[in-house]
């Protein structure tokens, strides 16, 4: 656990502005209109589906827009949409993967290619960081007023591999295969999701002291994350709590 600050920092990150949940409603809507193409509009036979519903309502997307994105997907014609990884490095060398999902993948690469070399950072090639990265479920629960004990029993006993706990937040780590079951087993006890994704988890992490590097870093996370076709975007930085945000 790096610290108490990291956990308050990701309950701020549920306190969008109108713009960033619009963005975020956005991005998620693309998510569930592929995953209805690809694998049909009924949750209860598409998994993939049914944890990105549950992504959607974490995120605090309106019911009625899920459903609104999924008819509409259900009745379209399949777009070209491919999903991309890009790898690359931000200032002083911190490891980044960037998920994106595209239609145009020259425009992509090019606004990528833009934002890391105008903040400190280089795109690199395949397979330059993602030795550094594995991949993991990641739950994290607003557990305000639970007690320790018992939450982490409850993540255990859904089929968990890794538990932390602090400032009202826990983060419970699976593998890929198990996420859907743990998350489910978890949402069926009444826990509050902060967020739920299948994540590039890093094996180590490293941390930004110059102040011209927590800057460009920010600057860099933040054009990545107003790009349309920016999905996700995982890094090693360790104190990302001191990103001015």
């Amino acid at each position: 656990m790096s610290g108490h600050s990291k956990w308050n920092n990701i309950k701020r990150k549920k306190e969008k502005t109108d713009a960033q949940k619009a963005k975020i409603f956005t991005k998620v809507g693309r998510e569930i209109a592929v995953a209805v193409k690809s694998g049909g509009a009924d949750p209860a036979v598409n998994g993939k589906l049914r944890d990105l519903i549950a992504k959607a309502k974490s995120l605090n997307v309106p019911n009625d827009n899920i459903q609104r994105i999924i008819k509409k997907a259900e009745g379209a014609e399949k777009d070209d949409y491919e999903s991309i990884t890009y790898e690359g490095y931000g200032p002083s060398g911190i490891a980044m993967m960037v998920e994106t999902l595209t239609d145009n993948r020259n425009r992509t690469a090019g606004n990528l290619r833009h934002y890391f070399d105008k903040f400190g950072g280089n795109l690199g090639n395949n397979g330059c960081v993602s030795f550094l990265f594995t991949e993991q479920g990641v739950i994290v629960l607003d557990v305000e007023g639970k007690d320790e004990e018992t939450v982490m029993e409850d993540a255990f006993e859904a089929g968990a591999d890794d538990f932390d706990m602090a400032d009202d937040v826990a983060e419970i780590k699976t593998s890929p295969d198990a996420f859907s079951d743990v998350r489910e087993a978890l949402e069926k006890k009444g826990y509050e999701f902060i967020s739920a994704d299948v994540a590039m988890v890093p094996s180590t992490q490293t941390a930004l002291t110059d102040p011209e590097d927590l800057k460009k870093m920010g600057l860099l996370l933040d054009h990545l994350e107003e790009d349309d076709d920016v999905q996700n975007v995982w890094h090693n930085l360790e104190n990302e709590e001191d990103l001015d945000r």
